[in-house]
């Protein structure tokens, strides 16, 4: 039986919307708008992860009841939960979009486990007051793309939001994935997301937008004594160091998703974490063949503000919009700049180290950057797979480098012929650098096959798992997720699901193609 202890700061602490229902509405002097989750017709739990589950103390057995599916799917409350959504704006694709808010995402309640505190969030459960002319429903397609990439991004190493449950519903939505005036019905699930904290750069935009100088310095020193509790001080000084620490993890989160080739797709303020999660999992997508200018996005194939290569400056450039909305709170705007300096200063320290373990050496040195860019570009002419790359490397001899442990890498067979003979010439250069490091050969190789994973949740591998959950058959899904579990290790007998994006897949919707709403 499901028993939680809920501890709902979030609407004990802060103003709340003075309607209540979900009837759209712009809502103004407060955090958030009561409303609960719509039933759904047949609520089935198609997967868990057992993680998360004893994150939050849930016994063993209890995702297999109809009690669980029935919870996380919208259906029932259970005592102590005070269901809400947020309102927040967000600047996207960089304009002002104003009031956006949690349009079809309704937190449930704050959770206090023996593991900390974690907010439950149900995707999918119904319209809110902030989901415009939507309907507050989340299709099987997104929510399984959802569910498996974050708890992959977690085994990866990477700060991200958590997925507790998968449950379908058992009733149709309506979707135009590309927007082109072709809408189709498809199968409608919910995601039970959780996190520590759901609040997003977005949450303190719409307050500066509106003047609300007050419920922006309450809202403020909220976030800091529940999600920052480590910052002391004076109100000035916690302030200053609680927007240098959002710099900082904001860095680190960002570094990860270069060392592991993910690109978010839709990088807007509204989808920014104040700590520093990566969070909204929609048109993602990571590096097969490579290329710094690839984003899975077709909403952004034009301008492609947020490919993969452009994520840093992107993270940066929402920070200085988030230091924006927070200047009335500061006596001056040093503190702002000194946070912002500070995310410059945090990912290039990070970076440049996650740099080093992925070639396998134990710092950078002067000239080791020319040796990279030289790589990198190789790769993106030979469109060879970031992945693969980087794992077969690993493989190469010091002391007598060859190209064969990189053939596996190669997407085009043309490509491996003409620009073989410069990877053999990078490749002996490196050789020389690396074996100048010092590192032995199996700690080398054992220090390159942490940063690097063998598996990753490529477009292609989640296609599959949906294209089977849609027939009825969602055990690809629970096969993934156990695959994405243990992402550094071989796993003998799993080697398909480290295999190179196939041709098919190239041009295909869901693959390649991704739209917002994915």
């Amino acid at each position: 039986m499901l028993n939680f202890n809920f501890d709902n700061r979030y609407v004990n602490d802060l103003p709340g919307d003075v309607e209540d229902g979900p009837h759209r509405r712009q809502v103004h002097g407060a955090c958030w708008s009561k409303v609960a989750p719509t039933p759904v017709a047949q609520p089935r739990l198609l997967a868990h992860s057992p993680e998360v589950a004893q994150l939050l103390d849930i016994a063993a057995d209890d995702p297999y009841t109809d009690e669980f599916a029935t919870v996380f799917g919208g259906n029932r409350l259970l005592p102590g939960m005070q269901p809400y959504a947020a309102c927040y704006g967000g600047h996207q694709f960089g304009n002002w979009a104003g009031q956006l808010g949690d349009g079809r995402a309704i937190n449930l309640g704050e959770v206090v486990s023996g593991s900390g505190r974690w907010e439950l969030q149900l995707k999918g459960a119904g319209p809110t007051p902030y989901a415009r002319r939507a309907d507050g429903r989340a299709v099987l397609r997104s929510s399984i793309r959802e569910f498996l990439c974050s708890e992959a991004m977690h085994h990866l190493g990477v700060p991200t939001t958590r997925a507790l449950s998968l449950v379908t519903t058992g009733e149709p939505v309506l979707r135009d994935m590309f927007y082109d005036g072709n809408p189709r019905e498809e199968l409608g699930a919910v995601v039970c997301r959780v996190a520590p904290s759901f609040i997003r750069f977005g949450n303190f935009e719409i307050l500066a937008s509106r003047d609300d100088e007050a419920l922006l310095a309450r809202l403020a020193d909220f976030t800091i004594a529940r999600d920052f509790p480590a910052i002391e001080g004076s109100t000035e000084e916690k302030r200053a160091r609680w927007f240098m620490e959002v710099c900082e993890r904001s860095a680190r989160m960002v570094a990860h998703w270069m060392r592991v080739g993910f690109v978010h797709g839709v990088m807007n303020t509204d989808n920014m974490s104040i700590l520093g999660l990566t969070i909204d999992y929609g048109p993602y997508g990571w590096i097969d063949n490579f290329d710094p200018e690839w984003t899975p996005n077709t909403t952004d194939a034009e301008g492609r503000r947020y490919r993969y290569g452009h994520q840093p400056q992107i993270v940066h450039w929402n920070l200085t919009r988030l230091a924006e909305a927070l200047v009335p709170l500061f006596p001056s705007r040093d503190p702002l700049l000194a946070g912002l300096e500070r995310f410059v200063e945090v990912y290039s320290s990070e970076y440049g180290a996650m740099l080093a373990a992925k070639f396998g050496l134990t710092a950078l040195d002067e000239g080791d950057d020319d040796l990279i860019a030289e790589v990198l570009a190789l790769m993106q002419r030979s469109e060879v797979d970031m992945t693969a790359f980087f794992r077969g490397l690993a493989e190469v001899d010091r002391l007598a480098p060859r190209f064969d442990p990189l053939r596996a890498a190669f997407y085009r067979e043309d490509l491996l012929v003409q620009h073989a003979a410069a990877f053999e010439s990078w490749l002996a250069r490196y050789a020389a650098r690396s074996a100048r490091d010092g590192l032995a050969p199996e700690a080398r190789r054992a220090r390159m096959n942490a940063a690097n994973p063998r598996f990753v949740l490529r477009n292609y591998l989640a296609q599959q798992a949906i294209d089977l959950a849609e027939q009825g058959d969602g055990s690809r899904v629970v096969e993934l997720l156990d695959v994405m579990r243990r992402p550094y290790d071989e796993q003998p007998g799993r080697e398909r699901f480290a295999a190179l994006r196939p041709d098919w897949a190239r041009q295909k919707a869901g693959c390649s193609m991704l739209s917002c709403s994915s």
